[in-house]
C-alpha cells in the first residue's frame, strides 16, 4: 500500500462551551451586581467558576494545536506578572493588591474565546500573532484606567487614566492650594507631663503635626469672627447625642408639591465627613492636595470662612484620599481627627490652632487600613478620641493626655456617651466586640465579646439595652442586643439576642418605638427590639445613610447615588413617601441637619437644602 506525506487534516475547534462559559462569566461578573447589587459578591464567585469552566475547555476540549494551547497559559501568565510595573497605583493597590488579577480574568477568558472565533480560519503565524494580541491587549488595557474606590457592594468605579479627579480640578479652581492656615497666638502654655501615656509602638502611615502647630492658645482669643459660647445646632458626628434624631422638625412629605429648596451648592475635596455647625458656621474637613483641612463654611452662602491645613495625605484605592473624621463642636472650639493621627483644637471663629496631637503616636496605635475613621467625643471636661479602638483623653485646654487606653481591635467606629444604670459610660467598638469606659479614668466597666469588623455605633433603647453591630470583609453580620446590668460583682454586659434580620455594614441604625430601623446591605429594613425578628425590608438605596426625625415617625434617607428619600418609620410595611436628586457620585457621608436647614456632602461638592416645615 503507498504511503503519502500529506497531513492529517486538524479537526474543526470545539467553539459552544467555551462560548457558553465566557457569556455566563460576563453575565454572573457585570450584569448580576447591576440587576441584584445585594448579590455582587455571589456573582463574582459565579464569575471565577465560570472562569475554571473556560480554562478546563481551553486545555482539554477545545482542539487548539498543543504549542499554542500551552503556550498561550504561559504567556498569560508572564503577561499578568509583568503588567502591574505599567498600572496606576490605584490598581495595583486596590482590593488589598489583588485587583487587577481578580479584574483581569474575564478579560483574558474573553480573549481566549474570541481568539478562538476569529481566527479559526487563519494559518498557523498570523493565529498565533492574533493570539498574543488579544492576550496582550486584555492585560494592556488596564493600564488605561484608573479606579477611583468601590461602591459599598465592592463594584469598582474605573475612570480613564489621564482624566483629572474631582480634587484635581477643585484644586486648580483654587489655585492649586486651600487658604492658608490661621496664624496662632505666640502664647503657649506649657502641657503638665504625663508620665504614664505610653511610646509610641508604631506611627504608621502618620504625619506628624509642624511645630507651628503646636502652639497652645490663651483661653481668650480675640479673632475677626468669634463664635459664641451657647452650644451647636448640629454639633457633630450624627447629631447632639450621635444617634441620628432629630427632634423638634416637622417637614412636609409631598415633595411633588414642596420640595427641598437647594440655598447653595459648593465643591469641597475628597473625604467622608460630615458636617457639625453652629452659630452660622458649618464645619467639615477634607483633602486638598498633600494638605488634610479643616474647612469653615458660611452656612447662609456657602462661602468659605477659614481653613485650617496640616500637611498630611491619606489614601487607598477603595475609600479614596481624604479624612473619614467629623468635627465636634463645643464650647467654641472645633475638634478634629484627621485620617492619619492627627488631633486639632481650633478656634470655632478664627481657626486659630488652640492645641495639636497625634493619636497614633499617643496611642501607640498604626493607622488602619482605611485610615483613622472616628470623630472626636467631647465628655465631662474631656476630648476623647478612638484610634483605631484604643482611647486616647485630652485636656480641652491644653491637649495634654489625661488617660490613654491602649487596648482593643481594629476599630472605626466613634466612641459613644451612654447613661446605662444612671452612670454615664463612654462605649466603643471595636474588632473584638464592645467596651465600656468611665470618662473620668478610662477604667474599664465591662466587655462583651464578639470578634468582627466595627465601624458603626453602639444605640442605647428605652429600657437600658445596647444594641451593637460587627461585620465582616463579607459585610454586615448582624444585630445583637446587650442587657447590661450593675450586680455585686461589677457590671455584666449579656447577649439578649443576635438578629440577621437588619445587617448594617458602615451604615448606621436609629431606634424608634420599640423598632430598630436601618440598612441590610443595600435595602433598608426594620426588626423588632423585643425579639430581633424582622417586620419589613424594601427600597434599594445603595450603602447610604439616614437620620430619624422622631416627631413624625420619619427616615430622612440619602442614597449612596446622593438620592433623598422619605420613608415612614413605622412598622407595619415599608413606605416610601418621597425621593428627590440631591447629588452625584458615591456618597457616604452623613447628612446633618439644624432647624430647617438638611447638609449633605460626598467627597466632591456639598450642598445645602431648605426644607419645607409642615405648617409653614
Amino acid at each position: 500500500m503507498a504511503q503519502t506525506d500529506t497531513p492529517t487534516p486538524q479537526k474543526p475547534l470545539r467553539l459552544w462551551p467555551g462560548v457558553v462559559a465566557v457569556v455566563l462569566q460576563w453575565v454572573s461578573w457585570f450584569a448580576v451586581p447591576m440587576v441584584l447589587p445585594d448579590a455582587t459578591f455571589f456573582g463574582m464567585i459565579g464569575g471565577l467558576v465560570c472562569a475554571l469552566a473556560v480554562l478546563v475547555w481551553w486545555a482539554f476540549f477545545s482542539r487548539v494545536p498543543h504549542f499554542e494551547r500551552w503556550g498561550a497559559l504561559v504567556f498569560m501568565v508572564v503577561a499578568v506578572a509583568a503588567t502591574p510595573r505599567i498600572l496606576h497605583p490605584s490598581i495595583v493597590g486596590g482590593m488589598m493588591g489583588m485587583m487587577f488579577r481578580f479584574y483581569v480574568i474575564p478579560g483574558l477568558c474573553l480573549a481566549l474565546v474570541a481568539w478562538a472565533v476569529i481566527s479559526r480560519r487563519l494559518t498557523g503565524g498570523p493565529r498565533r500573532v492574533a493570539l498574543v494580541a488579544a492576550i496582550l491587549v486584555a492585560c494592556g488595557f488596564w493600564a488605561l484606567v484608573r479606579t477611583e474606590g468601590i461602591t459599598g457592594n465592592g463594584r469598582s468605579q474605573l475612570a480613564w487614566r489621564w482624566a483629572k479627579t474631582p480634587e484635581q480640578q477643585l484644586l486648580a479652581r483654587i489655585g492649586g492650594e486651600p487658604a492658608a492656615s490661621p496664624t496662632p497666638v505666640p502664647t503657649a502654655i506649657p502641657a503638665p507631663a504625663i508620665e504614664k501615656t505610653p511610646k509610641p509602638k508604631s506611627r504608621g502611615d502618620a504625619t506628624a503635626p509642624t511645630a507651628a502647630n503646636r502652639v497652645t492658645l490663651p483661653a481668650t482669643l480675640p479673632s475677626p469672627r468669634a463664635a459664641s459660647r451657647t452650644g451647636a445646632d448640629w454639633p457633630g458626628f450624627r447629631g447632639p447625642h450621635r444617634d441620628g434624631i432629630v427632634t423638634g422638625v416637622r417637614i412636609k412629605t409631598d415633595w411633588a408639591l414642596s420640595p427641598p429648596v437647594q440655598l447653595w451648592r459648593q465643591p469641597v475635596g475628597p473625604g467622608w465627613s460630615s458636617f457639625a455647625v453652629g452659630d452660622g458656621l458649618v464645619y467639615t474637613q477634607e483633602q486638598r492636595g498633600d494638605f488634610e483641612v479643616v474647612a469653615c463654611y458660611d452656612a447662609a452662602t456657602g462661602k468659605p470662612v477659614w481653613a485650617h491645613r496640616d500637611a498630611a495625605r491619606f489614601w487607598e484605592s477603595n475609600g479614596g484620599a481624604g479624612p473619614r473624621g467629623t468635627p465636634t463642636l463645643h464650647d467654641g472650639r472645633v475638634y478634629t481627627f484627621g485620617a492619619t493621627g492627627i488631633v486639632n483644637a481650633l478656634d470655632a471663629g478664627s481657626g486659630a490652632v488652640v492645641w495639636t496631637r497625634n493619636a497614633a503616636s499617643d496611642t501607640g496605635a498604626k493607622v488602619p487600613g482605611w485610615g483613622f475613621s472616628s470623630s472626636p467625643l467631647a465628655v465631662d471636661g474631656l476630648v476623647i478620641v478612638a484610634a483605631s479602638g484604643r482611647l486616647a483623653a485630652y485636656d480641652p485646654s491644653t491637649g495634654a493626655p489625661r488617660w490613654v487606653k491602649a487596648e482593643g481591635g481594629v476599630s472605626y467606629s466613634s466612641p459613644q456617651v451612654l447613661t446605662i444604670g444612671g452612670e454615664q459610660q463612654v462605649v466603643i467598638l471595636n474588632g473584638g466586640g464592645a467596651t465600656s469606659v468611665a470618662p473620668a479614668d478610662g477604667r474599664v466597666l465591662w466587655k462583651h465579646s464578639w470578634e468582627g469588623f466595627a465601624s458603626l455605633q453602639p444605640a442605647v433603647t428605652a429600657d437600658g439595652g445596647i444594641l451593637i453591630t460587627e461585620g465582616d470583609m463579607g459585610g454586615g453580620m448582624g444585630v445583637r442586643r446587650l442587657a447590661v446590668a450593675r450586680g455585686a460583682g461589677g457590671w455584666t454586659a449579656g447577649e439578649v439576642w443576635t438578629s440577621t434580620g437588619l445587617k448594617p455594614y458602615f451604615n448606621d441604625l436609629v431606634v424608634h418605638n420599640g423598632h430598630v430601623y436601618g440598612f441590610d446591605g443595600g435595602i433598608l429594613a426594620c426588626i423588632d427590639l423585643q425579639d430581633g425578628k424582622r417586620k419589613w425590608k424594601g427600597g434599594r438605596y445603595g450603602h447610604g445613610q439616614l437620620i430619624l426625625l422622631a416627631d413624625q415617625d420619619l427616615l430622612l434617607v440619602l442614597s449612596e447615588e446622593g438620592e433623598l428619600a422619605l420613608v415612614a418609620a413605622v412598622p407595619g410595611q415599608f413606605t416610601e413617601m418621597a425621593r428627590f436628586p440631591a447629588l452625584d457620585g458615591k456618597t457616604w457621608n452623613h447628612p446633618a441637619m439644624a432647624g430647617d436647614i438638611l447638609l449633605i456632602r460626598n467627597d466632591r461638592e456639598m450642598v445645602a437644602f431648605r426644607l419645607p416645615m409642615a405648617g409653614g
